[in-house]
């Protein structure tokens, strides 16, 4: 059976990467409070996971721009968005904004939803295919703010008043929170967890 650093009496700091004793109650290096298991970090990035699920409803729903062009205003949701992006023949501005948009943070979601399960119910998967899985999702979640930094800069750079202007709508903020809640529930969850829980014949699939 392989030996994990808490089996040996080694407690890694989350903030520094010190190694310690796990007799120490603070860091070494950086003095931070020691934990050799954040348990309560599997709640924590449940709860985060689940509201951002619920957020991806409105942010899909409710329009994320509101365009005037001559007068005439249009609301736009993130899919309304593409398809105007692929009537204009702007196909690779649209693919782009359909990975970046859609389908990142359902893969975020999908992935950490899994990852959590693995955890929480001790689900037979291979701990490396799940890490390697992890490592991608938070990877990847930094494309998520692609279409957002594509609003603020049309909302900066197209302002001429009733002829052309372009404004954030409802959907905007939805869509923000969600990209911020699944880096949280990415961010604050310990990961060695998933080594504590699940079967050690695992370890080599």
């Amino acid at each position: 059976m392989k030996q994990q650093g808490k089996d040996i009496g080694l407690c890694l700091c989350r903030v520094c990467q010190q190694l310690n004793t796990t007799g120490r109650t603070h860091c070494l290096r950086c003095e931070t409070e020691l934990k050799v298991r954040d348990y309560g970090s599997l709640q924590k990035s449940w709860a985060l996971l689940i509201t951002a699920a619920i957020l991806l409803v409105p942010a899909n729903l409710y329009p994320i721009t509101i365009l005037t062009n001559q007068g005439q205003v249009r609301h736009d949701t993130i899919f309304s968005g593409i398809v105007h992006l692929v009537h204009s023949d702007m196909i690779p501005i649209a693919i782009i904004v359909f990975i970046a948009s859609i389908l990142v943070p359902w893969v975020k979601i999908i992935g950490l939803s899994i990852y959590l399960c693995a955890i929480s119910f001790n689900l037979p998967i291979s701990k490396k295919k799940l890490m390697v899985g992890f490592h991608v999702i938070e990877w990847i979640g930094r494309w998520s703010m692609l279409d957002l930094f594509v609003i603020s800069l049309t909302v900066a750079l197209v302002n001429m008043g009733q002829l052309l202007d372009a404004k954030p709508a409802p959907a905007a903020t939805a869509f923000a929170l969600v990209i911020l809640l699944t880096q949280l529930a990415a961010k604050i969850l310990d990961t060695r967890l998933l080594w504590d829980r699940l079967e050690n014949q695992d370890d080599t699939n």
